[in-house]
């Protein structure tokens, strides 16, 4: 398989938020604004791209019986020291994803990339989709994330657009989420079918 489209794969043609709609949680929950949307997708993406990796190396020595529960293991462990350094180096950032970050050991994106491809593709392939999807991951929560941010309080990545009180504050809360994100998905679709 072509190295770029590998990559390309997981920013378009199954991006995991606009297409396949996988992830939901993270998506909707840590959106609120376009610093924790690109965040979260970047905390996604480091744990793909690692997990990926190392699942493709020991994908022949695991037994089929304890295949999942070894896939889970691996991606906590990636977890676990990403919610360390967070914690060490971006408190703020930390207690803002709260509880998120622990969540991405059972992110379906990621354990789904670990079944789907880095469980039958060697280590340079399985990294690549690990960019690819975390790309794809990183930029809809980004733009979502200021979709949000921007008509909830007038701001992108806290940089003021316009007065924040002609905000609409329901952008910010949790049904501002599923209305954005519906709006880009059909502005997705819309734009693949041209």
């Amino acid at each position: 398989m072509n190295k770029f489209k590998i990559i390309l794969n997981g920013i378009i043609t199954e991006n995991p938020t606009f297409v396949l709609l996988l992830g939901m949680c993270p998506t909707l929950a840590t959106t609120s604004s376009a610093m924790n949307g690109m965040s979260m997708g970047l905390a996604t993406m480091f744990v793909l791209i690692c997990s990926n990796i190392v699942i493709s190396l020991i994908k022949d020595i695991v037994p089929d019986k304890v295949r999942i529960p070894c896939y889970i293991v691996v991606i906590a462990t990636f977890v676990t020291i990403l919610q360390m350094c967070m914690e060490a180096y971006v408190p703020d950032l930390y207690e803002s994803l709260g509880l998120f970050i622990p969540l991405i050991v059972v992110n379906c994106i990621v354990l789904g990339r670990a079944e789907a491809f880095a469980a039958k593709n060697n280590a340079f392939d399985s990294m690549l989709d690990g960019v690819g999807i975390g790309i794809g991951f990183t930029i809809a929560l980004t733009i979502l994330g200021s979709v949000r941010e921007l008509l909830g309080t007038g701001k992108i990545f806290n940089i003021g657009i316009y007065p924040e009180q002609y905000g609409s504050l329901i952008f910010v809360l949790a049904p501002g989420a599923f209305i954005a994100l519906g709006y880009l998905i059909a502005i997705v679709n819309k734009l693949k079918t041209k």
